[in-house]
């Protein structure tokens, strides 16, 4: 999607690390005139895959799935990092691995939420090293619910992640998809 890959040419900011930011309008402020744009590309991408939820991780990927969500009519559900007094009775649970946060996070989502019968399109704003996506990948999997796919918005594919993923048999459509990036050379992005 070149509107998203200008945008990061523009206004993300590369650190040392392999850490891209894009906090300025995906992240942490989020420009919603572009989710939409987004949103009607991962429904152009996925919209004859009879989706009937979205699943994210909190937090990052929450604006981008709800957003998307308004185009396939069907609600979203996000896997939280810690289990709360909110979320009651039984629970599918994965560990994940954070490469900004360097922690591993126990993800749940609550069983009442998510079916057998549903087809699930998983929507996240990053895919560096894919396991946030395994994760969210098994969450579908133990609910013996659908995995049309997976949705990004931005794919480091430099990192295993992408590949590991499609290995894995799971349809990855990321809107940019980032070759290479440092701070001296700024950001290649994928034919």
């Amino acid at each position: 999607m070149k509107q998203l890959e200008e945008r990061i040419r523009a206004d993300g900011k590369i650190r040392e690390g392999g850490v891209l930011k894009v906090d300025s309008f995906l992240n942490h402020q989020m420009d919603v005139k572009l989710f939409q744009d987004m949103g009607k590309e991962f429904l152009r991408l996925f919209g004859d895959c009879g989706v009937t939820k979205i699943l994210t991780i909190e937090a990052s990927g929450i604006g981008i799935a709800c957003v998307a969500a308004l185009f396939f009519d069907c609600p979203v559900i996000f896997a939280k990092k810690n289990k709360t007094k909110n979320i009651a009775g039984d629970v599918y649970t994965s560990k994940v691995e954070s490469f900004t946060h360097g922690k591993v996070y126990d993800i749940i989502v609550s069983k009442e939420f998510l079916h057998p019968e549903d087809r699930v399109l998983i929507i996240d704003d990053f895919l560096a090293n894919g396991s946030a996506l395994q994760g969210l990948i098994k969450l579908v999997q133990d609910a013996g619910a659908t995995l049309v796919g997976a949705g990004i918005a931005v794919e480091k594919a430099f990192q295993p992640g992408g590949d590991l993923i499609r290995g894995m048999g799971v349809r990855v459509e990321s809107l940019a998809r980032i070759k290479s990036m440092s701070v001296e050379d700024g950001v290649t992005f994928c034919d």
